[in-house]
């Protein structure tokens, strides 16, 4: 080792140890991180699983050291791959030597750590005790691991990995995913859940598209952006909130039926529900409207459930069961009223204000007839909705790209729907009337310059594209980390992003 690298103080103690041992490796010609391709003829599952088939037959497997003891002249190594450990047995006498060092001595004992990735050829054969193990003939370093994983001893024997505060997890993901085969099970469980989701859509013949990120007008809900500026072009762009504007233009274009899983990004407060950048599927079909989506919807969470968790019913932490096997129904004014005793139908705006103020909800004086129903309801009602709960019938300031009901001009056909306490899912019969979304902008304008900077902004081209005509649509957003959070019982949404935002140390 050079003593440039010894005089670093970026390294610690442990690593510089392992420095040297990379070192000493390269003495003896074995390469650290040698550039070959390792055949493997088994996978850890599979011949856990299927012993009496592998039992004194020769294999090959790779995997991460997760733990070495060592007995005189024999060694046991525990190695992990992606699902499962298994223990290998290595004997002095049983493995092979290369011209240039004694393997078991020299490599096993002395430069082999916890961490390494190494490849064994070797036998099957159970202990006296009965453990599944791997008598090994051959040992290849694959890659050599220079810091050691966090970790403590009880009684200096057995190696107990410690990795449990959530903040390190989210900002080491790596080491998470390494030493808590939980959170491996969790994301792997999320890509089962959009597998199956984009399976479900293919198979109704919908056409998964891709829309842009960069936008030159934010839309599609009520939310801040955030902002970026393109060199070229000398012009402000935004990191869409929402694909909703650019998946009803292809209906426009002719599409019947199309769908994406889109990264959205939302300029907003984070907390154990809400990550700036978040995931979502949003899915539009032609002819349909909100109660058809409904029953869609319904058929779709129902399958993905049993096909995840097996049956319809989740066992939440606190013993509670979220079942699927039936979603309750309620209208906005209903719910409210279930548990406020407000009658928001009968209420002028003012009141509906006084009201909410004397609920000890903080809300602006300026806000709008349907930002004050919207705060009552997330205030009072949303957190009691644990059961599978539609809520239907919105105001109409609330849905600006919904279309107003026949018999009720001052509702919306849109639904939502609660599991757990949370909205899952936004659902509406499409806008496709060209002047009314244009008046709707207009009123998202007016509330713009009273303050509300999540108001959507006027977006001519859409409108223009809706005058070429659009067929009567459904369309519907379901949330994709909620949803692996409820299908995986995690209690933050940072514990189903792979990699969440976290503040710079």
């Amino acid at each position: 080792m050079t003593s440039t690298l010894e005089e670093n103080t970026k390294f610690t103690e442990q690593e510089l140890i392992r420095i040297n041992k990379l070192e000493e490796l390269k003495k003896i010609s074995i390469p650290p991180y040698p550039a070959l391709e390792y055949k493997t003829t088994a996978v850890i599952g599979d011949i856990i699983s299927h012993f009496s088939q592998y039992e004194n037959k020769t294999v090959s497997i790779a995997g991460r050291v997760m733990s070495k003891r060592l007995m005189g002249r024999v060694a046991f190594v525990e190695i992990q791959d992606l699902d499962n450990k298994i223990q290998l047995y290595i004997h002095l006498d049983s493995i092979k030597t290369n011209d240039n060092a004694d393997i078991y001595n020299v490599f096993v004992k002395k430069l082999l750590d916890i961490g390494d990735f190494i490849g064994v050829e070797g036998f099957i054969f159970k202990t006296k005790v009965g453990e599944i193990t791997l008598h090994v003939q051959d040992i290849k370093l694959l890659s050599k691991s220079l810091s050691p994983l966090p970790a403590v001893k009880d009684d200096g024997e057995k190696i107990h990995f410690a990795f449990n505060n959530a903040e390190q997890k989210y900002r080491q993901r790596y080491l998470d995913l390494i030493l808590n085969k939980n959170s491996r099970e969790v994301f792997k469980k999320r890509t089962h859940i959009i597998r199956f989701m984009r399976n479900y859509l293919d198979n109704c013949g919908y056409y998964e598209v891709e829309t842009p990120i960069l936008q030159p007008i934010y839309g599609g809900a009520t939310a801040r952006p955030f902002t970026t500026h393109h060199n070229t072009l000398n012009q402000e762009l935004y990191l869409r909130i929402s694909n909703e504007l650019y998946l009803k233009r292809l209906i426009i274009g002719g599409f019947e039926g199309v769908y994406e899983f889109a990264k959205d990004f939302r300029n907003e407060g984070m907390d154990r529900y809400h990550n700036p950048e978040f995931t979502q599927v949003e899915l539009y079909v032609a002819y349909k409207d909100y109660k058809w989506m409904m029953s869609f919807v319904k058929d779709l969470l129902q399958r993905l459930t049993r096909h995840i968790c097996g049956n319809w019913k989740i066992k939440k932490e606190d013993g509670e069961e979220i079942d699927f096997s039936t979603f309750e129904t309620y209208t906005m004014s209903e719910i409210i009223r279930k548990y406020t005793n407000l009658d928001i139908d009968t209420m002028s705006e003012e009141a509906l204000l006084y009201a909410a103020k004397k609920l000890n909800i903080d809300i602006s004086s300026y806000a709008s007839y349907g930002k004050i129903v919207d705060e009552i309801f997330s205030a009072q009602c949303e957190k009691k909705l644990i059961q599978p709960t539609f809520i239907t019938d919105y105001p109409i300031e609330m849905s600006p790209l919904a279309k107003q009901k026949h018999n009720n001009p001052k509702l919306v056909e849109r639904f939502e729907l609660f599991i757990n306490g949370k909205e899952c899912a936004n659902a509406f019969s499409e806008l496709n009337d060209p002047l009314e979304q244009k008046k709707r902008f207009e009123e998202e304008l007016k509330n713009r310059l009273k303050g509300d900077l999540e108001a959507m902004q006027m977006d001519d081209d859409f409108v223009k594209a809706l005058m070429y005509g659009m067929p009567p649509t459904a369309g519907v957003g379901i949330g994709i980390d909620r949803l692996t959070m409820l299908l995986t019982n995690a209690k933050s949404i940072q514990d189903v992003i792979l990699f969440p935002q976290m503040k710079t140390i």
